[in-house]
């Protein structure tokens, strides 16, 4: 055997003789220089030397020739290699090529490192591994060998792309395990470890894989103990302080207990006071790792079973606990920690209501992350629920029933006192178990039709119980599901897009299990599609896609139809843009809308009317981008929408009269060729009795625009129906008798006239006006637009350039002229006097303008008409339909119009009037502009539906320049604190985007705002949340700073205290830049005078509170110091006041005193009338007059008793104290003039009698 080898400190030493050693060691003898070798023949040795290594065993070593190989390449090769290496990389880091001198480009050798390396790593490894005693003696591996390999392996680390090398990789694993654990260098290896954790991110996942390898290679779990150790007692301080280090850690953490979770388990103890730290992400590991346990810590465990349940229980009720975290992004963290137990299997039924409960709690979170996860987390749990495919409520009510019964008969004793299966208990049966009689029940038998086969027989009582739990524990998950829909209907309406988006999706889960509710509340993400949020509109359409029309062609058109028959006119505004979307996508196929047609013909079995109109209201809507639909089918379209049908489903008349709007030109022209009898179904449609009155004014409506938009001469047919709806009504008499005949006669003849006719009359004349306007205005923009196009044309057929300078000569002579203008001059002259003509009565064969002056006294005759209700509402529409056509009718009745949408008992009428008022301001914004007070006075309205009218009137208006902020503005801010929730979401809409227009103008409303609201009685929480509302909508620094100035100018000349409340309550709300702050402690004298009022200094203290807390030191003490100023000047007001308080108090008392005094006196002189005129006693309280309110105070402290002139006399007593002595009486016989002069000194110094009277009073008691 060789000599041992003894580790050298260089390896000079190896080289040394040995005199003097008794033990013998390995030493070199025949070492070769290898730096006088040639390339060629270094290549060669180096790889004899590698292949001995390869071939022989490991101890080959101690063989002399190869250790002297081996020493002759590590010592003269290597290192020299290394160094000229990295002399040469330092010299030259462009990578240029090295030649030699010479003829020919010598190829450098160079040593292929990278590919050389795992297997050198590897073979270190195998080194360390082994038993190294027989080479290092008894005495172990040498420690500066470990240090010096360890001190290498962990300087690899520290290179990124050398951890990417999976045998490098994989070999410095190896290394730092057998050191630490073989070699029992736990320490060392620790505190490296940590170091690479907290300096580099990316060697966290590897050095969590080699601690776990370590342990299960060697069964050694001590490094991984020693480094969880190590984390759990840092301070929790040094992890707020360091947060890219804790975000290391906390990885680190994490992925050490999915890969040791039993060893985490035992030792997680250390780790739980972290939870009481301050850095969020330490946390946010914890309850990761606690997840990671939960899962896998406790599966195929032997030992105490209950010990094992006890530690997973606290384990989940930390987690539940953690849900309340006052960071954000842990209870964020939690709720998707639930959700991957969920998908584990890993929540016991027991806790698993627990946990829907927490979740369901989470969706009303202030931070949108939190809100996400949470309803990802519901969405997790319904798609793993282990109570069965359907969740409705009704169903579990009547199995738990039934199995309650079967219980109750198999069990004799009192259930009360027999406990069933509690939660608890039963929790622990876990959800991955298919085989569970629960489960398997509830899944088969909710499948079934008939309701007795959801009992099972099953004998078993125990199974019976447990079965009755599961059910108890389904049914409350149902209900807590089914509870949150109204919170998700309002997550819909959320301005945060995941919020949105997830509740869909949640929604949609929902639907699937057929939770109760979830079909309406899916129904109100319709108007989502409307949505600028490109990501909302596409979850819209996807689940709209999901849900509708990825079915057979007649389960999507039935789904459909029923659909469009449920919606409202809003949720069927989103439909038709939805539907016509899908469309042209080609979602919908050509087989569904065959479908359609099938339910329209009635071709299917059992169609009902309604499913007809429903059928054709979504064709109609797909004729929106595809107008060729409806032309196969024109002819139905008449025969059903105006036949026999219309009379059972009274709104499919106006569903067809759609239909045929939406026809193509190509359609159209079709139609009218035909002779298909439309325009008499439209003209009986108007004229008849046969349709209610709720329904004909939709239908008519629908009739009549639909004339005008077929018919190639629509004001002629339009007065045929005129004529024939007049006659049906005036059959007696002519219109201009009824219009001329007095008031008496008129009321009696409106009188005998039906109500219902006469108000389809006056909509039916309104109507064709109002198309008839709109004709003309169509037929303008045709004139203008052939216009166009034939001088565009006209230049195109003038030929070649040559011809160009013609025409430009020619056109610049036609503008010289005004040619060009004259024609488009004319034609607008032609416009203006065809809509004049409208309701103008000039002429006399003008049937309309007949009926504008009847009209206008019908409306007048309020007293006539608050006998209709249904009369006055539609003769207040036809007025405002006529006012809108003709400007001098509309200014001849703005007064009846606001007299009417203010008096008028109906709400109908009022909202109806409140509309048409935004009408009029668009299109005559120059009659309007005066009664501008009168729009805003309808936000006063009593009734729900005016306010909310009015709110969005004057948001239009407003919003899209057409009304001038005025300022009557505060009646809308007013409007944020409605009782009524939608008119408050309403007016915050207004004002969020009223705030995004130009510079803000909420900015300069504000003031005007805040004294308006100042002067109204307001309560102070409404006041405080509407003026937060609206400070909040304020952005922009330089305009809080402004601000400032404009609100403290504001205390200037307000002597009301309320609003030195308000104003410095806004002054508290206020963002405070440091400017913004100089600015307030220079206006210091315009609010001083108002510190007196506590409720005033406690907002000012609010103010001094929100800077401090973003102050730097300089501007602290600033802020010091004005904080101090103000408590200073409060203390002054506040003892000003106080004795303020105290004088007139006192003024008060001395009053009363001197009118008891002159009674007494006047009795007196009744009843001795003689003695009063000889004798007379001077009393200083009857004559003292009333006491100032500011001297008062210096008089009752100075007392001077030299400047009384009264009969009392004051004494010093022995102890410094006055005493008063009795009043002594005049002289008999002393005059009234001698008694006035001696009065007179006393009315001079009132204050001094008083203190006198108040020392007498004192001592008398």
């Amino acid at each position: 055997m060789a000599s041992p080898f003894v580790f050298p400190s260089s390896l000079r030493d190896l080289e040394r003789d040995t005199d003097g050693d008794d033990e013998p060691s390995l030493r070199p003898q025949n070492p070769v220089a290898v730096a006088t070798l040639r390339a060629a023949d270094l290549e060669e040795f180096v790889k004899g030397a590698s292949f001995d290594l390869s071939d022989k065993e490991l101890f080959c070593i101690e063989e002399q020739e190869v250790f002297d190989v081996i020493y002759s390449i590590i010592y003269s090769f290597f290192l020299l290699s290394i160094v000229l290496t990295e002399e040469s990389a330092a010299e030259s880091c462009t990578g240029a090529k090295v030649t030699a001198h010479g003829r020919k480009k010598n190829p450098v050798y160079t040593w292929n490192w990278e590919a050389q390396r795992g297997r050198i790593m590897n073979l270190i490894a195998n080194s360390l591994e082994a038993d190294l005693s027989l080479l290092f003696g008894p005495g172990g591996t040498d420690e500066r060998y470990l240090s010096f390999v360890s001190k290498c392996t962990f300087v690899l680390c520290e290179n990124q792309n050398v951890l990417k090398d999976e045998d490098t990789r994989i070999g410095m694993c190896r290394i730092i395990g057998a050191i630490a654990t073989k070699h029992q260098r736990i320490s060392e290896i620790s505190a490296s470890v940590l170091h690479l954790i907290h300096k580099f991110d990316f060697t966290v996942a590897h050095l969590a894989e080699t601690v776990a390898s370590a342990e299960k290679k060697f069964g050694d779990g001590s490094l991984a103990i020693s480094l969880i150790r190590e984390i759990g007692r840092s301070d929790p301080k040094d992890y707020a302080r360091d947060s890219v280090g804790a975000d290391n850690v906390g990885r680190f953490l994490v992925e050490l207990a999915d890969r040791l979770p039993k060893l985490m388990s035992t030792n997680i103890g250390v780790l739980v006071p972290h939870f009481g730290g301050d850095s969020y992400k330490i946390r946010n590991a914890l309850v990761g790792v606690l997840g990671k346990l939960a899962a896998k810590a406790f599966k195929d465990v032997e030992g105490n079973n209950n010990a094992r349940l006890r530690s997973k229980q606290a384990m989940l009720e930390i987690l539940i606990e953690r849900c309340r975290d006052v960071s954000a992004y842990t209870r964020s963290r939690v709720l998707q920690v639930w959700a991957e137990l969920c998908e584990e299997n890993s929540i016991s039924i027991g806790l698993w209501n627990e946990v829907a409960s927490v979740a369901s709690g989470r969706l009303e979170d202030k931070s949108a992350i939190v809100r996400k996860s949470a309803l990802q987390l519901l969405i997790t749990m319904l798609q793993h629920n282990p109570f069965g495919p359907q969740l409705k409520t009704s169903t579990f009510e009547a199995t738990l029933e039934k199995y309650k019964e079967k219980l109750e008969g198999m069990d004799p004793r009192n259930p009360e006192q027999d406990e069933l299966v509690n939660d608890s208990s039963f929790g622990e049966v876990g959800m991955g178990q298919p085989d569970s009689v629960s489960d398997s029940c509830i899944a088969n038998s909710q499948d079934q039709n008939d309701p007795d086969a959801t009992i099972v027989e099953i004998t078993n009582l125990e199974q019976i119980r447990a079965i009755v739990a599961s059910l108890e524990a389904g049914l409350r998950f149902s209900k807590c599901i089914t509870s949150l829909m109204p919170t998700l209907i309002q997550l819909l309406a959320s301005s945060s897009a995941t919020d949105v988006e997830n509740t869909i999706l949640l929604l949609m889960r929902c639907r699937q299990f057929q939770i109760e509710g979830s079909e309406e509340a899916l129904r109100k993400m319709l108007p989502l599609v409307f949505s600028q949020d490109k990501s909302i509109y596409e979850a819209v359409e996807s689940a709209f896609i999901t849900i509708y029309t990825r079915k057979s062609p007649t389960e999507t058109a039935s789904s459909l139809l029923n659909l469009a028959i449920d919606c409202s006119i809003g949720d069927l505004a989103a439909l038709e843009s939805l539907v016509s979307s899908l469309v042209s996508k080609a979602e919908i196929s050509s087989s569904t809308v065959a479908a359609l047609w099938d339910y329209f013909c009635f071709n299917i079995n059992g169609v009902r009317p309604v499913q007809s109109r429903g059928a054709l209201s979504v064709l109609c809507m797909a004729a929106k981008s595809s107008p060729s639909i409806l032309g196969t089918h024109l002819q139905d379209i008449i025969d059903i929408g105006f036949g026999r049908w219309a009379k059972q489903e009274p709104l499919l008349a106006r569903t067809a009269c759609l239909a045929l709007q939406r026809l193509s030109e190509e359609d159209r022209s079709k139609l009218i060729s035909t002779n298909s009898g439309v325009f008499a179904a439209l003209q009986g449609l108007i004229t008849s009795f046969s349709l209610s009155e709720k329904i004909w004014y939709g239908a008519a409506d629908k009739a009549i625009s639909t004339i005008y938009t077929l018919h190639p001469a629509p004001e002629i047919f339009a007065t045929e129906i005129a004529k024939k709806s007049l006659s049906s009504v005036f059959s007696v008499l002519r219109t201009e008798d009824v219009s001329n005949e007095d008031e008496t006669q008129n009321d009696a003849f409106l009188s005998s006239l039906p109500p219902s006719k006469l108000g389809r009359f006056l909509f039916v004349i309104s109507h064709i006006a109002l198309n008839h306007l709109v004709y003309i205005e169509t037929s303008v923009k045709k004139i203008q637009k052939q216009k166009r196009k034939n001088e565009s044309s006209q230049h195109i057929t003038e030929g070649p350039q040559s011809d160009a300078s013609k025409s430009s000569e020619a056109q610049g002579i036609n503008a010289e002229l005004g040619l060009g203008a004259t024609v488009d001059i004319a034609i607008e002259s032609l416009a203006e006097r065809a809509e004049k003509e409208i309701v103008c009565c000039s002429s006399e064969k003008n049937l309309i303008g007949h009926c504008g002056p009847f009209l206008s006294k019908l409306c007048r005759n309020m007293t006539f008409l608050q006998k209709f209700p249904e009369l006055q509402a539609s003769a207040m529409l036809a007025l405002c339909r006529l006012m809108i056509i003709d400007a001098e009718f509309c200014e001849a009745n703005l007064q009846i119009l606001f007299t009417v949408a203010e008096s008028a008992p109906s709400e109908i009428v009022r909202s109806n009037c409140t509309i048409a008022l935004g009408d009029l301001a668009v299109r005559l914004p120059n009659l309007l502009e005066p009664w501008t007070e009168y729009i805003y006075a309808r936000l006063r309205d009593p009734s729900v539906s005016v306010r909310k009218n009015a709110v969005l009137v004057i948001s239009h208006l407003i919003l899209n320049d057409m009304m001038k902020v005025k300022g009557y503005i505060n009646e809308m801010a007013v409007r944020i604190e409605d009782e009524n929730e939608r008119i408050s979401s309403l007016a915050k809409l207004f004002f969020h985007e009223l705030s995004k227009k130009g510079n803000n103008p909420i900015y300069n409303l504000l003031p005007d705002i805040l004294g308006r609201l100042c002067t109204q009685n307001l309560k102070d929480e409404t006041f405080c949340n509407i003026m937060q509302f609206l400070i909040t909508s304020i952005k922009k620094d330089k305009q809080m700073e402004a601000l400032v100035d404009k609100l403290c100018n504001r205390f200037a000349g307000v002597n009301d205290v309320r609003q030195w409340e308000y104003i410095s309550y806004c002054l508290s709300q206020l963002t405070f830049t440091e400017k913004g702050l100089k600015k307030l402690i220079d206006n210091f004298k315009m609010f001083e005078h108002a510190l007196s009022e506590d409720s005033v200094m406690n907002h000012f203290r609010s103010v001094i509170s929100k800077c401090k807390k973003f102050a730097k030191p300089e501007l602290k003490v600033c802020i010091e110091e004005f904080e101090e100023k103000l408590g200073k000047v409060h203390e002054e007001k506040k003892e000003q006041e106080e004795t303020t308080k105290n004088a007139e108090a006192h003024k008060q008392r001395i009053g009363s005193l001197d009118k008891f005094l002159a009674s007494k006196e006047v009795e007196q002189s009744i009843g001795n009338p003689v003695e009063e005129e000889t004798s007379e006693v001077v009393d200083p309280s009857v004559d003292s007059s009333t006491e100032d309110k500011e001297n008062t105070p210096e008089c009752s402290d100075n007392i001077s008793t030299g400047n009384c002139q009264t009969s009392t006399t004051f004494t010093e007593s022995e102890d410094g104290s006055e005493e008063i002595q009795s009043t002594r009486p005049v002289r008999k016989g002393l005059s009234r003039s001698r008694v006035k002069k001696t009065r007179d000194p006393v009315v001079e110094d009132s204050s001094d009698s008083a203190a006198a009277r108040r020392s007498t009073r004192r001592q008398g008691r």
